[in-house]
C-alpha cells in the first residue's frame, strides 16, 4: 500500500512562503553544515508529488535538485508546459489526491513525498498522509502562505520526536493517527 509523507519548513508563525510565494527567508537560513535529515528522508521515498506553485518555484533551479521522479498535480498545467530538459523527469497529472495515489500504487510506488502547501492540505483532508516532519525556522513573517488550511474534522497527530539545531531550527516529527 502506498503512503504519503511530508518534509517541510515553516516560519515560527506557520508560513511556508511569503504572500507572493517568496521563500528567500528560508534559503538564507540554510546551513549546509547542519544535517536536517532530508537526505535520509528522501532515500526512502520513490516518487515526489508536487503542487503546481511549488513546481513553478523550483523548475528553473539548475542543476535539477531532485533525484526522484516527480508528478506535478495540476488542473491548469499541461505536460507541454514543462521545460525540455525536465520532460523525462517530471510529468503532469490532473488528478485528485485519491486518484493520484491509486495511479502511483498501480505503478508500483510505495512511498510518496507530498510537497507544496495546498497539495499537503488536500492530502491531509483526504487522509493520505502517514507522517509529517516540520522544521520551524526562527523567523516571524507575520503573513504569508500557511502550511495548514481548514479541515472538516480534527486530524490527530502523535508526536514522535523533536530535534533542535545550533542554527535555531527546531524539527518535529509526527505520525498522523488513522
Amino acid at each position: 500500500m502506498i503512503s504519503g509523507h511530508v518534509f517541510i519548513a515553516t516560519s515560527l508563525d506557520g508560513f511556508i512562503a511569503r504572500s507572493d510565494g517568496d521563500i528567500a527567508w528560508l534559503l538564507e537560513r540554510d546551513n549546509p553544515a547542519e544535517d536536517h535529515g532530508y537526505d535520509a528522508f528522501i532515500a526512502d521515498i520513490d516518487i515526489i508529488l508536487m503542487g503546481r506553485e511549488t513546481f513553478e518555484k523550483m523548475h528553473t533551479v539548475r542543476p535539477w535538485p531532485y533525484n526522484r521522479p516527480i508528478v506535478v498535480l495540476s488542473s491548469t498545467m499541461m505536460q507541454a508546459d514543462l521545460p525540455d530538459d525536465l520532460v523525462d523527469k517530471v510529468r503532469v497529472a490532473n488528478k485528485t489526491p485519491e486518484e493520484a495515489m491509486r495511479m502511483l500504487e498501480i505503478e508500483g510506488h510505495r512511498k510518496a513525498y507530498v510537497d507544496g502547501g495546498l497539495l499537503i492540505q488536500s492530502f491531509l483532508r483526504a487522509g493520505l498522509i502517514a507522517d509529517i516532519v516540520i522544521t520551524s525556522v526562527p523567523v516571524l513573517l507575520g503573513e504569508g502562505r500557511r502550511l495548514f488550511g481548514s479541515v472538516a474534522a480534527d486530524i490527530s497527530l502523535r508526536h514522535e520526536g523533536t530535534t533542535s539545531f545550533p542554527s535555531g531550527l527546531v524539527q518535529s516529527r509526527y505520525r498522523v493517527d488513522a
